[in-house]
């Protein structure tokens, strides 16, 4: 059964970790599968067609290591590299794709439910010298909700990678138009993106927003929004038409900001970059405010 917080203004939905959704590339700890704000939904699919397939992402699912999974350049082909919130994954080619399926060995899982919260914690075995214990905490609040992060690397060598949420974002199931502003909190470079994939030319890049002239029916993908410089993590999306928006502040700087999106969906992503030592925690946080505009 899905987990439902809710409250007078918010319910958010949450598959715990073996439930549905169990590939290799998103985070099983705290799949939030949708969010609904006063009965109307704030959160897409990755696909139009998912609303009842498992096979890809939905809500704000986040992932470990989309490019940089732990140790996997060091580990030998038929043999396991971790994939933290999931488990060991067995590598089968010289380079890691993150939508590829992999043999998966799931990692423990603890789930604790209270009334406002829940918390899944991650515990891995220890293999090559990496290990590591990891806990999510999904608070609801008044009119948003907070994922609070908690990584303890319990192996003997150093953990590298980073994290982001994809947030995939539709407010009223209302198709990506001229209804939706993004807001972010500094100057967009796009003259030092790292990719501009704008085939219809349907997205317009702004100062610090991005505005869309109609509906794209191909997807979209633009890189390094602040051009590689350290950023406060932050954006803001408004649909005018339902007058309803949703943010995110994250509780670190950022010098890596994506976005994503096709006719049905769009998703901006704050990245985290990682470093733990071994015996080392490290903790961070993401906050979403859901509101209403004039």
């Amino acid at each position: 059964m899905t987990h439902i917080l809710k409250n007078k203004n918010l319910q958010i939905h949450i598959d715990l970790p073996f439930e549905n959704y169990n590939l290799a590339r998103f985070d099983w700890t705290g799949k939030i599968t949708a969010v609904k704000y006063k009965n109307i939904y704030v959160s897409g699919t990755e696909k139009m067609t998912t609303e009842d397939n498992s096979d890809f992402g939905k809500g704000f699912y986040n992932e470990f290591g989309i490019d940089t999974p732990i140790a996997y350049n060091e580990t030998k082909e038929g043999d396991y590299f971790h994939k933290i919130g999931v488990g060991l994954l067995k590598k089968d080619s010289a380079q890691y794709l993150f939508s590829k399926s992999y043999e998966i060995k799931p990692a423990e899982f603890k789930v604790t439910k209270k009334s406002n919260k829940i918390i899944i914690e991650c515990t891995s075995s220890n293999i090559n010298g990496y290990a590591y214990f990891l806990k999510k905490e999904i608070e609801l609040l008044e009119s948003g909700f907070v994922i609070r992060y908690y990584l303890h690397n319990t192996g003997e060598k150093t953990i590298a990678t980073n994290e982001y949420n994809h947030n995939f974002l539709a407010i009223n199931k209302d198709l990506i138009s001229s209804n939706y502003i993004l807001k972010f909190p500094f100057q967009i470079k796009p003259e030092l993106f790292g990719a501009t994939i704008n085939p219809e030319g349907k997205i317009e890049i702004g100062q610090n927003k991005i505005t869309f002239n109609s509906t794209p029916n191909e997807q979209f993908f633009f890189s390094n929004l602040s051009g590689n410089e350290s950023v406060d993590a932050a954006w803001e999306l408004i649909n005018i038409k339902s007058k309803i928006g949703i943010s995110e502040k994250a509780s670190f700087k950022t010098a890596k900001i994506n976005l994503w999106g096709w006719k049905h969906v769009i998703s901006p992503e704050l990245f985290f970059d990682l470093r733990v030592e071994a015996n080392q925690v490290i903790e961070w946080n993401r906050t979403y405010n859901v509101f209403e505009t004039n």
